[in-house]
């Protein structure tokens, strides 16, 4: 039934993807990545692109390297072979400032890591403020248009208890696009919410996308990857099964692993 809610309030949103940007060239260029953790190879060998203005979903079994390769592409994690590429940029090259590196990735985990003692306007400008040097004036204007934008601009002044973990998560969103990155990252950013109010969210993407966000997401959310990805990356044991067109990789898959793992998700179709 959850999901039923769900994709009813998602499906709707397809039909604007066909209005959405062009695919442009390669935003994000991750080659031959390794990463090791002592002896275990949690990412091997891994190659793929995001395109500008391209949605990708990075799909795979707890355990495939989904999030340890989000953390490698922003720089928590470093690569022990390969290079991954953010526009012209090496950035796996050691010698990078990481700071301003980030500043040209948003992210979005599971948890909202939202400051709980600070109300949402603060949350979604600190970073605007604090590490940017913005005055507080030009931080607010420019965050009440990414709440307005989102329905959130008269949750402002409220603190993050006040707000449902839907809505919670939509601030986050607004504080990751803050600084207008070339790259959004979410990762598993409906895991932590009510099956109720993961619709909100999942929403809240879908416009994104109709935008021109180039995205890369990490998701177990089956039936809107297939809606609303335009291609799906399978990690399985840290290696890629499958990167292809969600038709291709999800409706008739040929690899029996496959099959089973999409098998699993009954409901996402």
């Amino acid at each position: 039934m959850a999901e039923e809610i769900k994709m009813a309030e998602t499906s709707d949103l397809i039909e604007g993807f066909k209005d959405a940007p062009r695919i442009g060239e390669p935003v994000l260029r991750i080659d031959n990545v390794v990463k090791r953790f002592g002896d275990n190879t949690v990412l091997d060998h891994v190659s793929f692109n995001v395109c500008r203005h391209e949605t990708v979903a990075l799909l795979g079994p707890s355990g495939s390297g989904k999030s340890t390769l989000m953390k490698c592409v922003n720089l928590l994690e470093r690569v022990n072979d390969g290079q991954i590429w953010l526009g012209d940029t090496d950035i796996t090259d050691p010698r990078i400032n990481e700071d301003k590196t980030r500043a040209r990735i948003g992210v979005v985990f599971q948890q909202f890591n939202l400051f709980p003692h600070m109300s949402v306007l603060d949350n979604v400008t600190l970073a605007a403020r604090k590490v940017h040097g913005w005055d507080r004036a030009k931080a607010e204007d420019k965050a009440m248009g990414l709440l307005k934008r989102i329905g959130m601009d008269q949750k402002a002044k409220e603190y993050p208890d006040r707000l449902s973990g839907g809505q919670q998560q939509r601030v986050a969103i607004a504080r990751a696009l803050m600084m207008e990155p070339e790259l959004l990252l979410l990762d598993e950013i409906t895991s932590a919410l009510d099956p109720l109010l993961v619709g909100e969210v999942l929403e809240m993407v879908a416009e994104l996308k109709t935008q021109g966000a180039t995205i890369l997401m990490a998701t177990h959310e089956m039936g809107f990857a297939h809606r609303a990805a335009d291609r799906v990356v399978l990690l399985r044991r840290g290696k890629i099964a499958e990167n292809g067109s969600p038709a291709e990789v999800m409706d008739n898959p040929s690899d029996p692993e496959t099959r089973a793992f999409f098998h699993s998700y009954r409901d996402w179709n």
